[in-house]
């Protein structure tokens, strides 16, 4: 039976072994499309036992949600084959997708804000009996 050899990813650097975010998808994928623990396949990237969170915090960094991936179809991840850049459009699809989700939260909180703001005039004109509002039916002042 063949032994399989380490896949040769990452860049050392001093005692430091550094990973391109291409690289990491790689992993991610493998990690994904496999049966195998993130323990499991960090050790067969990189030769360390203990993977210490790194490729979860990857996926965290790249927008991939691991339970999400894991019951979603594998075709939206990179191909491993695809390295000419090709691959990366499922990926991109699924960056934009957690960007729409993160730009509908702050819609959603300035839309909260408006209201707020619009109920504290609404109290401080009653409350104190002034006009804040501009009306819109005066004339302008002449200097």
């Amino acid at each position: 039976m063949k032994k399989e050899s380490k896949p040769n990813l990452g860049q050392w650097f001093g005692n430091r072994l550094y990973f391109s975010d291409h690289e990491k998808k790689l992993i991610i994928h493998d990690y994904l499309s496999g049966n195998e623990t993130k323990k499991a396949v960090y050790n067969r990237y990189t030769g360390y036992k203990t993977e210490n969170g790194k490729i979860a915090m990857w996926m965290r960094k790249l927008g991939i949600n691991d339970k999400f991936i894991k019951t979603a179809n594998l075709e939206s991840m990179p191909n491993r084959k695809k390295e000419d850049g090709t691959g990366s459009e499922e990926f991109e699809i699924l960056k934009l997708k957690k960007r729409i989700e993160d730009l509908e939260k702050q819609v959603q909180t300035a839309e909260m804000k408006a209201v707020a703001f619009s109920t504290m005039v609404d109290f401080a004109e009653k409350e104190f009996n002034i006009s804040i509002r501009k009306k819109y039916s005066t004339k302008p002042s002449k200097r």
